[in-house]
């Protein structure tokens, strides 16, 4: 038997396991600064024991912002090899997470598959995996169907679950009487909120959470909470309805600490520019520094087809202040299952954002690339340019489809022997400066 049960309890009782070790080399954190982060629950190491292959990460406000990718088949979209190959193409380009939303068919042997195969972290919602699993409509299924559903994920290796806690029987009388625009734009939420309204009982995932935690210590399984109120336009945002869900989320952090469990708090959303970096604060008070995992956030609503910028946006200010992992966003947003394109706009519009928060927040070396980037331009150094690139393979093609002329091949079919990089190597070597 282990001398621990998840990484918080290792943290807690002074035992360095191979998880935090590799998280601290690759954070370049002391492993004693980094256990003391563990064990007070603001960073987390989402790895159950059962997932042999994973390259582990820690996630927190105060470690290199951490980006996921959502992926999985629907009705209308039902190729798990498709979905393979957006997973190969995420893990190529720098994801630190795949969720699998598979809503559609047997979901089970692509989850294993990830576990078995993929060394990011796997995150799922297995409230969608309930109506799947058992075959069964929604208002048929039981407490005990929705929980067991949980200890299958967890078996199947599944690093981290997201389960929409925060919500109860008095979220649906809040939600008639605030009358938002938007109402629940959460998947998971609609459908928690759906099967108490159906029912008449009182949310599962709330109301079981003690056992649920068992579940999640006995596996090392992280906790997501899910934000079942995040708004979904920007005149919900930091309504009463999301902040009162947070109040809750907060106090079942606290329960899940005392487990030993570790947790995750999952944000807006749809939330204006200006309240962004207000949500961050609100979060890191109520819940006490547990990592906030936000869902962009998307700082307008009129930009289908852009999304994935739209989230850059807020994205970065949302990890500026204190956000520790980006849920990425791509152009199908709110228009269709995204494909493997799509997949690859959204993870580079989200690194970017990261690695633009970080900077801001001065991880430790996070800006050394930036500075090699900047040697690279100075020397015109093209090969060193793409090597320091977040996407290589795009820079590469581009500056290829437009080469310039051979007499300044040095430079870029922008300027050319305009280039003011080449004229001042030149100007302060004492060169001759040939323009035309």
């Amino acid at each position: 038997m282990r001398a621990y049960t998840t990484q918080m309890d290792a943290a807690r009782k002074g035992i360095v396991t191979d998880q935090i070790r590799r998280v601290a080399e690759k954070e370049k954190m002391p492993v004693e600064r980094l256990m003391e982060l563990v064990a007070e629950g603001k960073v987390v190491i989402c790895a159950n024991r059962l997932h042999s292959c994973l390259n582990p990460e820690g996630v927190g406000s105060m470690l290199r912002t951490k980006v996921n990718v959502n992926l999985g088949v629907s009705r209308d979209c039902k190729d798990y090899d498709v979905e393979m190959e957006k997973v190969m193409s995420a893990v190529k380009l720098g994801a630190d997470a795949i969720m699998d939303l598979s809503s559609h068919g047997d979901t089970r042997p692509f989850r294993r598959k990830l576990t078995g195969e993929c060394p990011v972290m796997i995150g799922t919602v297995p409230v969608y995996d309930s109506v799947i699993h058992y075959q069964r409509d929604l208002a048929t299924l039981t407490a005990r169907d929705f929980v067991d559903v949980v200890r299958l994920h967890a078996e199947d290796g599944v690093d981290f679950v997201t389960l929409h806690c925060g919500i109860t029987r008095r979220t649906i009388d809040q939600i008639r009487k605030h009358k938002r625009k938007m109402n629940l734009v959460s998947r998971g939420g609609s459908l928690v909120f759906a099967w108490m309204s159906m029912t008449g009982r009182e949310n599962p995932f709330y109301e079981y959470f003690d056992e649920i935690l068992e579940i999640c210590e006995e596996y090392d399984v992280t906790i997501s909470l899910g934000d079942a109120c995040r708004p979904g336009c920007l005149a919900d945002a930091t309504d009463v309805c999301q902040i009162e869900e947070l109040v809750r989320l907060g106090e079942l952090t606290k329960r899940a600490w005392e487990h030993n469990v570790q947790v995750m708090v999952e944000g807006p959303g749809h939330v204006p520019l200006n309240q962004v970096a207000a949500n961050m604060e609100i979060q890191k008070s109520i819940c006490m520094g547990a990592p906030f995992y936000v869902l962009g956030p998307l700082v307008t609503d009129i930009a289908p087809g852009y999304d994935h910028i739209t989230g850059a946006i807020g994205g970065a200010v949302a990890a500026m202040n204190g956000a520790a992992f980006l849920c990425y966003v791509t152009p199908a947003e709110h228009l269709a299952l995204p494909n493997v394109e799509d997949v690859r706009q959204g993870i580079i519009a989200s690194r970017i954002a990261a690695h633009a928060a970080d900077i801001a927040k001065g991880i430790s070396g996070a800006r050394e690339i930036d500075d090699r980037m900047a040697k690279a331009r100075r020397a015109l150094d093209w090969e060193a340019q793409f090597a320091c690139a977040l996407d290589p393979e795009t820079a590469r093609a581009i500056r290829a489809d437009r080469k310039p002329e051979e007499d300044h091949s040095d430079t870029c079919s922008m300027c050319g022997k305009f280039c003011a990089v080449r004229s001042m190597n030149k100007a302060l070597a004492g060169e001759y400066i040939d323009i035309l």
